[in-house]
């Protein structure tokens, strides 16, 4: 898809469709109203008819509209001008976008952008029309031998500015937009691949590719071998019982100064989840492909922020494993030793997350980190505690988990901060061990980020229980490429912080 921005009049372009917001109350915007003076009143009379309202989710296409130069005029519905909100304007932009798709239109001027949403400028409702539209237009059907082609598919959008002096600023926004889309495209790509392309090896393979297409992005793998050495007995006992061999993929993109500590993420990949012996129900089981979306997400950010050339030092750290029932599997009773040093009692083989990420957090440490943020498809308890709607956040630091909030508010990929309270640290204790790796029935999300914790007291960290959002269920099944979204928009605060 092309993207590009423009000031000038909806009646003087010359395309194929214009776009033109409408409020609720049969109340027209600015641009409605100037198509509707050189018209002769041809759009209030359509509304004065009730042929639109103007609530949210209409729209109404109109052809060869007099006085104007484009073929076709779409009147899409926003509600009340007062209480748009960011979710509306996301709705706003995909109801336009499933309008044009049957419209034959290939070429569009939108001026959604005059939309009052607030506390947002010009820059963010373009960054953010750019993200809804290619998250509607988004297919997965690499897989599939006859792929469903559309007759006259949508090209290119340009977007209303006002005057000169917002061109560069749109600009700007435009190519935010396509980076940080395209790094959401490419982590739900690595979602939605099943498990048995999709193998640890595969995302090491993406990575080394991220490093090759970026000067300054560079992969390393390690191996199992590796990590022995190491001593990452918590991570080596998820991997045990599976024929794929687990890796430890770190990317690391440099564009900060030398002395600038890097932000670190952390991303869960366990490429299928069977649950090991603690073995999951049949149902939906299928859905455990996307047990790997935390490190699809890191993959994705740090190829939006390479793409921006951002001016940062970032590390991405993916340990990825497939954890599968086998003679060799680890048992419920075993007990192993973390990188850390410290032995955890696997009640549940499960649970296999946090005993990944324990030793990839402990692995951390080396870069001296300015932030360490883990992003996990942890608990299906944060399912039960959240719905599909904000991802769970919990964190060890105030001040990172409002910036984490903040970035979460700005971008709409939310986040909700549960408590880290050491209350919950007695539901981890272990008769055996230094620790358990399950806490019990009650806060399950809680007593995960818990044990984490253990491995997190060096820096400043947060986890992103991302288990609610990372994917959607039923007839819309996918991966939906959150968190990509907050956690761009959370580098981008920093570098303007900063």
């Amino acid at each position: 898809m092309e993207y590009t921005v423009k000031s000038g009049n909806p009646e003087k372009q010359r395309i194929g469709c214009v776009v033109i917001p409408v409020f609720a109350s049969r109340k027209l915007s600015s641009s409605a109203k100037i198509i509707d003076k050189a018209s002769d009143g041809y759009i209030s009379n359509l509304v004065r008819r009730g042929e639109i309202e103007g609530d949210l989710g209409n729209t109404l296409l109109l052809h060869n509209v007099e006085n104007t130069l484009c073929d076709r005029i779409l009147l899409v519905g926003c509600g009340k001008e007062k209480d748009i909100t960011v979710n509306n304007f996301y709705k706003i932009n995909c109801n336009m976008v499933k309008t044009l798709q049957s419209s034959g239109a290939t070429e569009i001027a939108s001026y959604l952008t005059e939309i009052p949403v607030k506390r947002k400028d010009i820059r963010w409702k373009i960054q953010h029309s750019i993200e809804a539209i290619d998250e509607c237009l988004y297919k997965f059907n690499q897989l599939k031998s006859k792929k469903e082609e559309t007759r006259r598919p949508l090209r290119k959008f340009i977007f209303s500015v006002n005057g000169r002096g917002q061109l560069m600023q749109g600009e700007e926004a435009v190519r935010q937009g396509m980076a940080i889309s395209a790094g959401i495209h490419l982590a739900k790509d690595l979602g939605n691949l099943p498990g048995n392309m999709c193998t640890p090896d595969y995302l090491a393979k993406q990575a080394i590719k991220l490093a090759t297409q970026h000067n300054n992005v560079k992969t390393t793998v390690l191996e199992e071998k590796d990590m022995e050495k190491l001593g990452m007995g918590a991570l080596l006992s998820v991997s045990k019982g599976s024929r794929e061999p687990g890796k430890l993929i770190t990317i690391e993109y440099s564009a900060g100064g030398k002395k600038q500590a890097p932000i670190v993420f952390v991303g869960k990949g366990v490429t299928f989840d069977s649950g090991g012996i603690s073995l999951k129900p049949g149902a939906g089981m299928d859905e455990m492909k996307y047990d790997m979306c935390g490190a699809a997400s890191v993959i994705g950010v740090l190829s939006a922020c390479a793409d921006l050339q951002l001016a940062v030092n970032i590390i991405g750290l993916i340990p990825t494993v497939e954890n599968m029932p086998d003679g060799i599997a680890s048992r419920p009773g075993d007990i192993v030793t973390s990188m850390s040093g410290q032995t955890i009692e696997i009640l549940n083989t499960d649970a296999e997350g946090r005993l990944i990420l324990c030793d990839a957090l402990t692995y951390a440490e080396k870069f001296d980190p300015d932030v360490v943020i883990d992003i996990a498809t942890l608990t299906g308890a944060c399912i039960t505690a959240l719905g599909a709607h904000p991802a769970g956040l919990l964190s060890n630091h105030n001040p990172l988990a409002n910036d984490l909030l903040s970035a979460g508010q700005t971008s709409g990929d939310r986040c909700w901060q549960l408590p880290l309270w050491e209350d919950y640290q007695e539901q981890l204790k272990s008769n055996f061990a230094d620790m358990a790796n399950i806490g019990g029935k009650g806060a399950g999300t809680i007593t995960a980020a818990c044990f984490l914790s253990r491995f997190a007291k060096k820096y400043h960290w947060a986890h992103l229980d991302i288990a609610g959002v990372a994917w959607k269920t039923g007839t819309h099944k996918g991966a939906t490429g959150r968190p990509v979204g907050l956690l761009a928009q959370y580098v981008l605060d920093r570098i303007k912080a900063h």
